[in-house]
């Protein structure tokens, strides 16, 4: 089936101005991986790299969706723009979203300052999609002052989101295992602000004694390093969103002082491209595949006639030829 035209100019022109059908749109062409994408992110690249991007990553159960919602009305209350991007896990079925905007952060659900969207994770390990980082600069591009990325519940994989956010939030709370979590899955690498959200059960004050050890023993002690924050909270009743917006905004005042916003910025533009590129890659070596090239490679492998590595030096001059 014929894919249907694109005005792209008129398409981000809109976006910009502030059309939610047309951030919309964006997005859908970035998920579908539309012929129009190139013509779109050439268009869009003018225009973003000034939104704070905030990643919320946790186990599943922890309030990451409620701790999201709580964000929003934070920001928004600073009349900032918030955009949101759900990442859920995908549907073995359609491949879309499971849970979906609709049943989420309905607080927000109306205030045309706000443009929340899931996205469908698709499999990819990390509990991010592929095509995340493209749906943040559509956002960014459309003129939202704050991207919260929130991730899908998947654990220890979740660490992909530092990869993305100029901010990371671990979320955690006591009675899930979460300190042994914290310990083990590189958590504690990533996060630059620890939540130890539903602080109103029991255990709360144990989980954040814990945690704060953890910190403690790494490396982020030394001057001029960020030692990452613990703060309780309890979401669902907005106790102690006002001390989560006071860290993050602690950590934005501490990466733009000191470089490190640039410099993971930078690491995000490279990584975004080498993932580009290999994408192209694989594009290629599909159509090889469809020629038999690599199963007869692989046949004189199996036969002895061949090594792997030199199966592989001729799979690359093929692709590259």
């Amino acid at each position: 089936m014929a894919r249907r035209s694109v005005d792209v100019p008129a398409l981000v022109e809109s976006a910009r101005a502030g059309s939610p059908r047309a951030v919309a749109r964006l997005i859908s062409l970035v998920e579908d991986g539309h012929d129009a994408l190139r013509d779109v992110m050439a268009a869009l690249a003018p225009h973003a790299g000034r939104a704070w991007v905030i990643g919320l990553t946790g186990s599943p159960g922890v309030g990451k969706s409620t701790t999201t919602t709580a964000l929003v009305g934070a920001f928004r209350q600073r009349g900032l723009r918030v955009g949101v991007l759900a990442v859920d896990p995908s549907s073995p079925f359609s491949g879309g979203a499971l849970l979906g905007d609709r049943v989420r952060m309905q607080d927000h659900a109306l205030d045309p300052e706000v443009y929340i969207r899931s996205m469908a994770s698709r499999g990819h390990l990390g509990g991010l999609s592929f095509t995340t980082p493209q749906a943040i600069r559509v956002l960014d591009a459309a003129g939202c002052d704050v991207v919260l990325v929130e991730t899908v519940g998947v654990g220890q994989s979740e660490v992909e989101v530092a990869g993305l956010a100029d901010t990371s939030v671990v979320l955690l709370a006591p009675g899930m295992g979460d300190g042994i979590q914290a310990a083990k899955a590189g958590i504690l690498e990533i996060g630059d602000v620890f939540v130890v959200n539903k602080a109103d059960r029991d255990g709360a004050d144990a989980t954040v004694r814990d945690l704060r050890h953890m910190i403690s023993l790494g490396d982020r002690t030394e001057p001029g390093l960020w030692r990452p924050p613990v703060v309780k909270t309890v979401a669902a009743e907005r106790i102690g969103v006002d001390e989560v917006m006071e860290a993050l905004d602690k950590h934005r005042a501490f990466l733009e002082e000191s470089g490190e916003l640039r410099r993971r910025r930078e690491r995000r533009a490279v990584d975004e491209i080498e993932s580009i590129a290999l994408a192209a890659l694989r594009s290629r070596f599909a159509r090889v595949e469809g020629h038999e090239g690599v199963a007869a490679l692989a046949r004189e492998v199996l036969a002895g006639r061949l090594d792997p590595y030199a199966a592989a030096d001729r799979l690359v001059e093929h692709v590259g030829a």
